[in-house]
């Protein structure tokens, strides 16, 4: 991509969130029509490198492994691998699905990691190929000094904007950081089930990493994730790169300044102090959650991003609603959820605020909210048809005070991380949920009462009973 033009060099984070809201208006000013022959290639694959083998069908992360090779391959193959294909009848064309969630199934995001100390696994910085379930070797050495890092086994993960962008234009760097968002969570709870601990690092200095890794220019480093493992070996050595040149995914790459621009004003790293987040409470207490005895490997590999779900009166139950709360609760630092109660037994339609820290829920409207849900969607029927759908609004304004432009990425994050687990826990309960990145942005603050100062919607979400979809093949 092109390097943003000078009118855009100084535009932050409210100039760009303003600009790619949608509306009625935007919508039908700018029809959009997909340049299928340059479609993205959703692999990225690194040319004359190694390429080392992940151990295939990995046992479950309840089971971790012992040496290096198995427990990357357990990491990678519940977090980010392919899990499934759909077919196209008409056409017998064939894509692929993977275990994080993506909008447009377009993957913008990309799996690097760099070893030190796991066993039978050379210390260096490898890319994963989930075409395969190989890791590609770019180098060996020691990198402990490119992340900064002593833990064994350090995830860089990075956007391709440009993926994002060919169908989503400018609003396409929204959609990046909430599947970082999703890929973060992805990765941190396969290391929880397999019992080791985790750490997101977000103030990095981006040009540094991007230059220190090699990464093409089209491809950005957004987020750091240590894994704390057991299976360690000191096996340090001569750093000597193996070079391979990054595949071209397009014919050609058409720039989009503002999504340059605002990436670059979010390189800035600003850290005050975090003002707290506003309190509450309402009238209804939730239930203690549903359980569920499905492991977490089945629930990860078998999660799906449904394509619209039965309406008439099937119901999810108060505790399943409080199951599906409860994991985002820790998450819960910039993002409010807003809840469009369609069909819950026990709870009145309405809509409603969640307060998590007496797992409260505030009625803010009451009645059917069906129309609503799926208009403030972009008219999705699906947002209508769930058992409930959420509005998540981010609160940028507070994000921004303590962290600058760069906030706008942590409140994404959060949002993604959020609807991460929201995917689990409905799979966990045999419910499906789909991730909703467009919507009347400014609808939504109208109908919710929400103004700029409290916040801005950043993501939607729906959750109930998914229709079959015919070209799902394992």
């Amino acid at each position: 991509m092109n390097g943003p033009s000078k009118s855009l060099a100084n535009s932050g984070w409210r100039e760009y969130h303003e600009f790619t809201k949608h509306s009625v208006a935007s919508l039908r000013r700018a029809p959009h029509v997909l340049d299928w022959a340059n479609m993205p290639d959703p692999f990225r694959h690194y040319e004359g490198v190694p390429v080392l083998d992940l151990p295939a069908d990995p046992p479950p992360p309840e089971n971790p492994a012992g040496n290096g090779p198995a427990l990357l391959s357990q990491l990678l193959f519940y977090s980010a691998a392919i899990s499934a294909s759909k077919v196209v009848a008409s056409t017998g064309f064939r894509y692929a699905l993977r275990v994080n969630p993506s909008s447009g199934n377009l993957h913008p995001t990309e799996f690097h990691f760099v070893t030190h100390g796991l066993r039978d696994w050379p210390d260096g910085l490898y890319h994963y190929r989930p075409s395969s379930h190989m890791a590609e070797q770019r180098a060996i050495g020691d990198f402990r000094g490119v992340t900064g890092s002593d833990t064994p086994i350090v995830f860089i993960l990075t956007s391709i904007a440009w993926r994002e962008a060919w169908k989503y234009r400018n609003r396409a760097y929204r959609y990046c950081l909430l599947d970082i968002g999703h890929a973060w969570q992805a990765l941190a709870l396969v290391a929880e089930a397999m019992g080791f601990d985790s750490k997101a690092i977000v103030d990095f200095p981006d040009d540094e990493i991007a230059d220190a890794m090699r990464l093409n220019r089209d491809e950005w480093p957004m987020l750091i994730v240590e894994i704390r493992s057991t299976a360690c070996k000191a096996d340090t050595r001569e750093t000597v790169w193996y070079g391979g040149a990054a595949n071209q995914l397009s014919n050609e790459i058409v720039p989009h300044p503002r999504i340059e621009a605002i990436h670059a004003a979010t390189k800035l790293i600003v850290n005050s102090p975090v003002e707290p987040a506003s309190t509450g409470s309402g009238e209804i207490k939730l239930p203690p959650p549903a359980q569920s005895r499905r492991s977490f490997g089945e629930i990860a590999r078998t999660r799906r991003s449904a394509l619209d779900f039965v309406g008439g009166t099937l119901s999810i139950s108060l505790p399943q609603l409080s199951a599906l709360l409860t994991p985002a609760k820790p998450l819960l630092s910039f993002v409010q959820l807003y809840l469009y109660v369609h069909r819950v037994d026990g709870l009145e339609s309405g809509v409603y605020r969640f307060w998590p820290e007496r797992a409260e829920l505030e009625r803010i409207k009451s009645g059917d909210q069906r129309v609503a849900a799926a208009g403030l969607s972009l008219g999705q029927d699906l947002a209508g048809n769930a058992c409930v759908a959420f509005s998540m609004i981010g609160d940028l304004d507070r994000a921004a005070r303590a962290h600058g432009d760069r906030g706008y990425r942590y409140v994404h994050f959060e949002a993604g991380a959020i609807g991460q687990r929201l995917y689990l826990a409905a799979e966990a309960l045999g419910l499906g949920a789909t991730g909703i990145g467009a919507f009347y942005d400014e609808e939504v603050h109208r109908y919710l009462h929400v103004s700029p100062e409290q916040g801005q919607v950043v993501y939607h979400f729906a959750i109930g009973y998914p229709v079959p979809d015919p070209r799902l093949q394992a």
